[in-house]
């Protein structure tokens, strides 16, 4: 691990497939005039998976990472018994992240969103003095907390009030952390907005979203571990979705696996899934539409409230952009579908009943839109079927350990005093 030589790769723009070089932290092609995701394109086409030590970075090759942090693990793959059976499935695979040692899979923060964070920070120059600024609805945050945390990188993070219990943690966090919050009442488009504001200060700079290559591609790793166990693409990839990033990760990673030949030829159908009552992408879907419609604000506020998987209240996600879930959707096949709280609920009993893990309300979403398909008889119960279940293992990794909270430092109105809070954030550093 000592010799590690990052992968060389420059930039493609996929609204005009304008190919220039990475020269450090770009998050669009500026000679592009229309809103549309950069792709990294990497020089190895043929991914060589390294030994599980690596972590996380045992899929470097297709990471545009600088250098490895410590601390990693990758998603697992594993064929399923039990729920495949109860399913009438003859080729169910699980993507597990999250904690659950007995598969091999190590994630302390119990959450897929870990596979972002080591990405991204791993992409950051050693020698950048700027804080990276990060807004989450709760796991995000947490993932990049514990990373950032364990290898010394400044961080802000923004979140809402209503979800800072998400902020929960095995280990003290190193001061080289921040934590502000928007007021009780605000959602993921308000913590962005905070963030915005902090970043009109020089001092800091922008994690970036879906639109950092890193970010993606670390959470492409779900796919790649899928593809690389079972030895071939998957028929369906099923996955819940807030912004629709990783779905887009997965497409981007499929893509790929497809040039490098040995997996097959074919684009896994992508089934995603939203958490009635918020389901603004699925709405926007139904109707065929690549923009998104519009929502009103008390309304998306009061819907984020109302579901479980707080993690999917994404309001503003990359769906119409060029490269976006529209995009990665109208590609693969693919659909849209809503799973209320009882049904998450339920998958996620039935998971921990026949698969002897607990997970999140957010793979619990996307399992009951499996089982919506199976009872429907739309799907084939002898096709490869991946089921990225995204979080899991939250009580194991609990268990008998004193838990620590990350605090907010403030907490900001829904409407902010855009110098109050520029002043506040450079004062925390």
């Amino acid at each position: 691990m000592e010799n590690f030589k990052p992968t060389k790769y420059t930039l493609k723009c996929v609204a005009t497939d304008r190919e220039f070089e990475d020269n450090g932290w770009i998050l669009d092609d500026a000679e592009c005039k229309s809103p549309s995701l950069v792709r990294a394109i990497y020089d190895k086409k043929q991914i060589e998976v390294k030994a599980d030590e690596y972590g996380l970075y045992k899929f470097a090759d297709w990471l545009p990472v600088r250098r490895m942090l410590k601390g990693s693990s990758a998603p697992v793959t594993y064929k399923s018994e039990a729920l495949a059976k109860h399913l009438g499935l003859e080729n169910l695979w699980i993507t597990l992240s999250g904690y659950a040692p007995k598969h091999g899979v190590r994630m302390t923060t119990c959450s897929f969103k870990e596979t972002e964070a080591y990405s991204v920070c791993a992409r950051i120059d050693e020698h950048e003095e700027r804080v990276l600024v990060v807004a989450s609805a709760g796991n995000t945050a947490r993932a990049f907390a514990r990373v950032c945390s364990d290898n010394n990188i400044k961080l802000l993070l923004a979140v809402p009030a209503d979800n800072i219990d998400a902020l929960w943690f095995t280990e003290p966090i190193n001061d080289c952390v921040k934590l502000i919050a928007c007021e009780k009442g605000g959602d993921y488009f308000d913590a962005i907005n905070l963030s915005n504001i902090a970043l009109k200060s020089h001092k800091f700079y922008a994690e970036g979203g879906a639109k950092n290559i890193a970010r993606r591609d670390g959470m492409s790793t779900t796919m790649l571990s899928a593809a690389t166990t079972i030895g071939r693409i998957p028929d369906y990839y099923f996955q819940a979705v807030g912004s629709g990033t990783g779905a887009i990760a997965a497409w981007e990673a499929n893509m790929r696996l497809q040039e490098d030949g040995r997996f097959g030829s074919n684009l896994a159908r992508l089934v995603v899934s939203q958490n009635a009552p918020f389901v603004p992408m699925y709405d926007a879907w139904r109707a065929d539409s690549r923009d998104m419609l519009d929502y009103d604000v008390r309304k998306a506020r009061r819907d984020a409230e109302l579901i479980e998987a707080k993690v999917l209240s994404n309001r503003k996600p990359p769906y119409s952009l060029a490269g976006g879930l529209y995009d990665a959707l109208k590609a693969t096949g693919g659909d849209i579908m809503v799973a209320t709280n009882a049904q998450s609920r339920r998958a996620c009993k039935l998971f921990k009943e026949l698969e002897g893990i607990d997970i999140y309300p957010a793979p619990g979403v996307a399992l009951a839109s499996l089982i919506k398909m199976v009872e429907a008889g739309t799907i084939d119960k002898k096709a490869c079927i991946m089921l990225n279940i995204t979080g899991a293992g939250e009580e194991a990794a609990k268990q008998n350990r004193e838990l620590f909270y990350l605090k907010p430092s403030k907490v900001f109105s829904l409407t902010p005093d855009v110098d109050e809070v520029v002043n506040y954030v450079e004062s925390l550093f």
